[in-house]
This record gives structure tokens, sequence and C-alpha cells, in this order.
């Protein structure tokens, strides 16, 4: 119980700042954990979907998996549907690749979403703990300015020290949020590689299996 009343008379000592610094901490924390979750999920639908497709594309069985990328609801399914619908239009290789980054156009800024916040209240919660240390420091001046001259010293150390929680707080809560940012940026840069990485396979598997009609015919 000891640690826990220091930790709350710390708190309590800080002002109405270490309110705003709890907000923001748990605003990013909440977004941090919805996006961990989404991007687990993500990498999980993405390498069962790629599973699936990998068969029927080695087979040539297009029509199968354009019907299994179409019903999907990951990522890689989405970006598998561009391609292989305009595989119905043109073997061109350039022309499936374009199709294929539109669609991952479309699918990164969901993967990225909201995880750039993360950043943003991390810088903010430092800087309300330098703001809330700050207006203490100025009314604890103002405060021992009217001190008896005795007390002025003991006063002021106090009042500083006080002061400071806010500081300490805010680097408490920006520390673990920037943390957070640059585990969800990489995990996030992990899936967006893997599925450049699947469209690459599926653009060398349609040109392999071209060249081997292309041999057959001759």
């Amino acid at each position: 119980m000891d640690v826990f009343n220091v930790a709350v008379k710390f708190f309590q000592d800080g002002g109405v700042f270490m309110y705003v610094i709890l907000v923001v901490f748990a605003l990013g924390a909440a977004i941090a954990i919805e996006r961990y979750l989404y991007l687990t999920i993500a990498k999980k639908t993405n390498r069962s979907t790629w599973d699936k497709l990998t068969p029927l594309l080695k087979s040539n069985n297009l029509q199968q998996a354009m019907a299994l990328a179409s019903r999907s609801k990951s990522e890689i399914g989405k970006i598998m549907a561009y391609g292989l619908s305009r595989l119905q239009v043109t073997k061109k290789r350039d022309d499936i690749e374009i199709a294929m980054e539109e669609g991952l156009m479309e699918v990164i800024p969901r993967l990225e979403k909201r995880t750039h916040y993360l950043a943003t209240f991390a810088n903010i919660a430092t800087l309300l703990g330098l703001l809330g240390t700050i207006i203490g420091l100025i009314q604890a001046f103002t405060a021992v300015a009217n001190a008896n001259p005795a007390d002025k010293a003991d006063l002021l150390s106090a009042s500083i020290s006080v002061a400071m929680n806010t500081t300490a707080f805010g680097l408490i809560a920006a520390i673990p949020l920037l943390l957070m940012f640059t585990v969800l940026q990489t995990k996030t840069t992990e899936i967006v590689d893997s599925m450049e990485m699947a469209t690459v396979k599926f653009l060398n598997s349609i040109t392999e299996q071209s060249k081997q009609a292309a041999r057959s015919a001759d």
C-alpha cells in the first residue's frame, strides 16, 4: 500500500495538468491497443489468404483464385483481386502491376490509420508536463514573495518539488506512447513488405505461366 499511497500523493500534488496528461495517455493507449489487435489480425488473415491462393495460382486456376480473392476481407485478398481482375483484360505485366499498386495504395492507409497520433500524443504529454511545471513554478515564486523570509527556502523547495511532478508524469506517459508507436510502425512495415513480396510472386507466377503457354504454342 505504501507504493500506492506514494503514487496517489504524487498524482494529486501535480495539480490539474496531471489529469490532462492522464487523458492524453489513455487516448493513446486505447489507439495503441486497437491498432495492435487490428494489425495482428490483418497479418494472420493475410497469411491465411495467401496460403489458399498460392496453390490456385500455381495450378493456373485463376477463376477460383479470383472468387477467393473477391470474397476475402484481407488486404492481400483485395490486392490480388485487383491483379486478377486486370489479368482477365490483359496479359501485360506492367498493366497488372499498376492495378495491384492501386490496390496497395487503397489498403496501406487502413493499416497506418491513427498510428501517427501516438507520436503526437507523446509530444503533447511532454509539453503539458513542462507547461504544468512552469505554471507551478510561477505560482511557487508568487507565494514565496509574500512569505516569511525565514520560511522562504523551505517553501520554495517544497513548491518546486511539487511543480516538477507534471514534467515527470509527462515523460512517464510519453515514453510508453513512443515505444508503442515504434512497435506499431514496425508491425505495419512488416505487413506492407509481405504484401509487396506477394505481389512480386504473383507477377512472377503469371509471367512464367505466360512463357510456358507461349512455348507450348510453338
